[in-house]
């Protein structure tokens, strides 16, 4: 492929010291039999209980902890080889977000496991009755290229939280990152209740077919129908993590901090993020003017060759690359647009007059490429929106509380934003997940100890005192009257 503006040799892939020194085994799918041996011996641990004590929980968020800062240098340099990730973007989205995960829930492991009482009618007392949380089983976790080591490890934190045994399978896409948790996590867990089973899509397709007690998987759509319809199978419950067409509704261009969080949010990781701005709805005129912010933003951030920073990365391999440079033809090229084979690199690229049929407006695009689409008015905006699949999150550039409070009420999405793309995912307390077709179920903090966990009901009532003689037959005509007024 012609390649517009050639990228400095600096910006190129290379290997990674991880690979070097610690001389990682290959990625290699176990064998079905193999698979299946492994799975059926985590139900066996899973009857142990050896997950459910809380001082094993705790233990095991530590030695995680122990794992991310003996080798944070290792998981950078493994980040760089399958993404080009720079050193200061793999931990800040990467190791500091799983490491945020940790700490919270260490510091409420304790308060989340606790039963909570809650009231009993009249009518049945005495009596007691809580909320109980228990542990589901054996959880696997299908992990994703894009952040192959934050989307395995921050679902496993939420899985020991919750007293639970885990199978990670990381994404054979990201190798290096894949082999260095195969590597390092048998070293730091305890290998009864954890597990990683690396390979491609036949080793999830095996796995796919093992009975378990959740699936946790993150990925695309199309994968997401086959999860689901695997676990159907065992009626095995799953939360999918999927992505979507996240819209980013701009009321006035002319803000360079606007500017600024649309191109942090969008070429972050090459725009190899789920929650990233896919399209912006720009409303009225505000398209031009921020077209000529997006410009000064992009250039503060990158320099004038975006390629050769550091601080961008690649696009993961050569067939996403041909799909993406395959869309530059399907609009007016108003910002980048350069691009280089050999190094998988995209420069940040802004689309102007976009073809109505494009798949970039039908496609989630998952890479540096930001349509603008220009709307009449915010309530166009909105139809927009509506006339797509649920995305997994929604913005809006306003300061206005009525706008806000407007786009809250009409714009169904996994998340409601205002004026901060992708930073809700650091907040902890805060529940990440979809809807519709870009997933169900959420996770990160108490929401993922929930998620992996069965909220079991007990009821006890003593039997010292019979006061259900009231309800007993034969139902007299004064008994029926009396169990109305109970009820």
């Amino acid at each position: 492929m012609a390649t517009s503006k050639t990228a400095h040799d600096s910006a190129a892939p290379r290997s990674s010291r991880a690979l070097n020194e610690l001389e990682l085994p290959q990625v290699v799918a176990e064998s079905p039999e193999k698979i299946g041996e492994i799975v059926a011996s985590m139900h066996d641990v899973v009857a142990t209980r050896l997950a459910h004590p809380r001082r094993f929980r705790a233990s095991q968020l530590k030695a995680l902890e122990r794992m991310l800062e003996a080798h944070e240098q290792d998981f950078v340099d493994a980040l760089d080889d399958d993404l080009g990730k720079g050193s200061v973007e793999a931990k800040m989205t990467e190791i500091d977000m799983v490491r945020a995960e940790i700490d919270h829930a260490q510091l409420h492991l304790s308060e989340w496991m606790e039963s909570k009482p809650v009231k009993v009618p009249l009518a049945l007392q005495p009596a007691a009755a809580k909320i109980e949380p228990q542990p589901l089983g054996v959880v696997l976790v299908i992990g994703a290229w894009n952040y192959p080591m934050q989307l395995v490890l921050a679902p496993l934190v939420a899985s020991i939280a919750a007293g639970n045994v885990t199978v990670i399978k990381p994404s054979e896409l990201a190798p290096a990152t894949s082999a260095m948790l195969g590597k390092l996590i048998p070293q730091f867990m305890d290998p009864r209740a954890c597990v990683v089973i690396q390979g491609g899509a036949s080793t999830s397709k095996v796995l796919l077919e093992q009975h378990f007690d959740h699936i946790f998987y993150t990925g695309g759509e199309r994968v997401g129908k086959i999860v689901a319809r695997a676990a159907a199978e065992h009626l095995t419950p799953v939360t999918l993590e999927l992505g979507g067409k996240s819209p980013a509704v701009v009321m006035d261009g002319s803000s360079i901090a606007v500017a600024r969080r649309l191109a942090f949010g969008k070429f972050m990781n090459a725009g190899q993020t789920c929650v990233a701005p896919d399209y912006v709805l720009s409303v009225g005129d505000a398209g031009r003017n921020l077209e000529k912010q997006l410009a000064k933003a992009i250039s503060g951030f990158y320099g004038k060759n975006p390629m050769a920073s550091r601080d961008y990365g690649r696009i993961v391999n050569a067939a996403h690359f041909d799909r993406l440079v395959s869309y530059l033809g399907d609009g007016e090229i108003v910002i980048g647009g350069g691009h280089d084979r050999d190094s998988l690199k995209i420069e940040p690229t802004v689309l102007a007059n976009v073809d109505p049929d494009s798949p970039l407006l039908s496609e989630e695009i998952f890479g540096p490429i930001l349509p603008i689409v220009a709307v009449d008015s915010f309530d166009a905006a909105v139809r927009f929106i509506h006339a797509r699949p649920d995305p997994l999150v929604a913005y809006l550039f306003s300061e206005n509380p009525r706008l806000q409070s407007s786009f809250g009420d009409q714009v169904r999405a996994g998340a409601i934003v205002h004026n901060a793309p992708n930073l809700h995912l650091a907040v902890p307390a805060l529940p990440f997940g979809g809807v519709g077709a870009s997933g169900m179920g959420s996770y990160h903090g108490r929401h993922g100890f929930e998620r992996l966990s069965q909220m079991r009901a007990v009821m006890g009532k003593t039997t010292v005192l019979d006061t259900l003689k009231a309800v007993y037959p034969p139902y007299t005509w004064a008994k029926s009257k009396l169990i109305k007024r109970l009820l």
